[in-house]
């Protein structure tokens, strides 16, 4: 039977890159998992990767969370809170160099890009200099509109070089997103608890329980006076109503430290709903 690894479709995005280094990743660590044979599997959207794994049409799901540049990815974010029992594996950290994917002769002839909105965000500085009067067109991946490109020759898609390869595609322009430095957390996801590897990380979710002076304060108050650091907070709205907010936090700890289960003991005193997504190590990808 083969482990399925869902991810963000069509064939040539960063989310297959990401699933593409998580596959070798296990085949040098036999003792994670009894699968032998594995089978990438693709989705229109993020949030539909990760509902296969909610609803059992897969094991894994790999899946881009935060952007060095353009932050975290919200919808990542807001499947994780909304899904049931989804726990994160692992991440991976991918860097990404985008390009200019068209059959235009130059520049000057291009009148729409499409691509996924954190990619258009990531160039928003190369497009403004070099493309300003172009309609910019969001879709679902980097990869979603390449195969119109071919029919509509004014028409431009910013994706990666290896997409351009899998797709025999011409490209106008390379490295055009604004900091050569550009890289994308993904996690990896499944049902399962964390694998037996050194975790470094703890990533969770909570509701406050009224939007009053010093509520949230109060439960960050626990980590600092644990000396347990945060690398990174952020609030989504619950979408309940206007101004109530959920806080998602990355922690530098691992769950089952016992620093750790003291503070989430307290925390759950100044929390409505809190929810732990998981401990994990982080792992660089080299291009």
């Amino acid at each position: 039977m083969n482990l399925k690894i869902a991810h963000l479709g069509p064939p040539g995005t960063y989310a297959e890159q990401a699933a593409f280094f998580y596959l070798n990743w296990l085949k040098t660590h036999p003792g994670i998992t009894s699968q032998k044979s594995f089978e990438l599997c693709t989705y229109p959207t993020i949030a539909q990767s990760l509902q296969a794994i909610a609803d059992k049409k897969a094991e894994i799901a790999v899946v881009p969370v935060e952007n060095s540049i353009e932050g975290s990815v919200n919808m990542t974010l807001d499947s994780l809170w909304q899904l049931d029992n989804l726990k994160i594996q692992l991440a991976l950290v991918l860097p990404i160099q985008h390009t200019l994917i068209s059959y235009a002769t130059n520049l000057d002839t291009i009148k729409t890009v499409y691509s996924h909105p954190q990619a258009l965000a990531q160039c928003q500085e190369w497009l403004s200099r070099f493309l300003p009067n172009v309609n910019l067109i969001p879709s679902n991946s980097t990869t979603e509109a390449l195969q119109r490109l071919e029919q509509e020759v004014t028409t431009a898609a910013i994706s990666s070089s290896r997409a351009a390869q899998l797709y025999n595609l011409p490209i106008l322009a390379k490295g055009i997103n604004d900091y050569p430095e550009n890289c994308t957390q993904f996690w990896v996801v499944s049902t399962e608890e964390n694998h037996p590897i050194d975790c470094t990380h703890t990533s969770l979710a909570f509701s406050v329980p009224a939007n009053i002076p010093g509520a949230l304060m109060k439960a960050l108050a626990v980590f600092a006076r644990l000396g347990i650091n945060l690398s990174r907070i952020e609030s989504r709205p619950t979408k309940r109503s206007l101004g109530e907010y959920l806080f998602y936090l990355d922690i530098e700890a691992d769950v089952n430290a016992q620093m750790m289960k003291s503070a989430l003991r307290e925390l759950q005193n100044y929390t409505e709903i809190l929810k732990i997504f998981g401990s994990y190590s982080v792992l660089p990808i080299s291009l």
